[in-house]
């Protein structure tokens, strides 16, 4: 049974859609999704893969440009020893690694230390995105990123980037009546711990589908004291019922009225999804605010690695030949 009236409207949402993708082709055949531009934010990005789904690829050097920082999120369930073994073969291949530590999710500190020993001494890695998790209740004594930071182990262990997760929407896993007052103290501890740590740090959002949703919060907690990058956050090309199934367990809020608008519209209904808008608007923001905090885009390949890696690399190009132009 489903209690989460969210959730239940969401997924009253998915069946409408799976109604209407029986419209016939020819209705949706003569349309294109629009090209947008892209600017200084894309010369570097990110990308997030599990050991499943890393798995599915052979050579990372075969499509990630040279340098790509791969983040490996560490799914409930998933022994550290599949997590380890994907950083190693990522990293042999020549890319930096930054695996997820779930805060609720590690029992407690010899765990924790364990895990980081082993990811240093088996796979070189320095880099950590530490986040509370997706556990309702911890495991043991953790429950929030700011207590795995506060240990000092990711410092004594030689660890020069630590990552933290933004949420631009408010997180009801933090914020249980909804607003945003637990999740902005929690920031500004970590904004704290930013000016006492050697490593280098950076906020990666959650996904959003508007990008006046993320520009507006950068701007709020920049207002606050938070002087950390943000790494904005973007769904990869997919298909509309898996963003809209994403977005429901992931959190995603009132930016996901772009998807449902999108579900009812028929001429674009049967059409891939691509963040094409919403990174239009994010540069374009971008470029009339050059000292906001937005630093570079991390992407979530909801349709896969491959798709995700192409767009992101044909709309780098095309940025690439937009300045060159402009410079002539």
């Amino acid at each position: 049974m489903i209690s989460d009236p969210f959730l239940m409207y969401t997924l009253t949402d998915i069946k409408e859609v799976d109604r209407m993708m029986q419209l016939p082709n020819s209705v949706h055949s003569h349309l294109r999704e629009p090209k947008g531009s892209v600017s200084t934010l894309m010369e570097q990005w990110s990308i997030e893969v599990t050991p499943r789904t890393a798995a599915k690829i052979d050579d990372f050097r075969a499509i990630l440009p040279k340098g790509t920082r791969v983040y490996i999120a560490h799914i409930g369930g998933t022994p550290i020893e599949d997590m380890v073994m994907t950083a190693r073969r990522i990293h042999e291949q020549g890319f930096p690694v930054m695996p997820h530590f779930p805060a609720r999710s590690i029992p407690n500190a010899a765990t924790l230390e364990d895990w980081i020993f082993r990811y240093r001494e088996e796979a070189d890695v320095k880099q950590a995105l530490l986040l509370g998790g997706n556990n309702a209740k911890p495991d043991g004594a953790f429950e929030s990123a700011i207590q795995l930071m506060e240990t000092g182990l990711f410092d004594r262990h030689g660890f020069n980037r630590l990552h933290i997760a933004g949420h631009p929407e408010g997180s009801r896993d933090i914020d249980k009546q909804g607003g945003t007052t637990n999740v902005d103290s929690a920031l500004a501890s970590k904004q704290d711990f930013a000016s006492r740590t050697d490593a280098e740090m950076a906020i990666v959002t959650q996904f959003a589908f508007e990008a006046s949703a993320v520009t507006n919060w950068a701007e709020r907690i920049r207002d606050m004291g938070v002087t950390i990058p943000v790494h904005v956050g973007i769904a990869g090309p997919a298909k509309l019922k898996t963003l809209i199934q994403y977005a429901a367990t992931c959190g995603v809020g009132a930016s996901l009225q772009v998807l449902k608008k999108r579900a009812f519209d028929v001429t674009r209904l049967l059409m891939p999804y691509e963040p094409t808008d919403v990174v239009r608007d994010l540069l374009e923001y971008k470029s009339k605010n050059p000292d906001s905090l937005l630093e570079q885009l991390h992407v979530f390949p909801l349709g896969g690695i491959p798709a995700a890696v192409e767009w992101m690399k044909q709309h780098s190009a095309e940025n690439e030949r937009q300045r060159a132009g402009s410079l002539r």
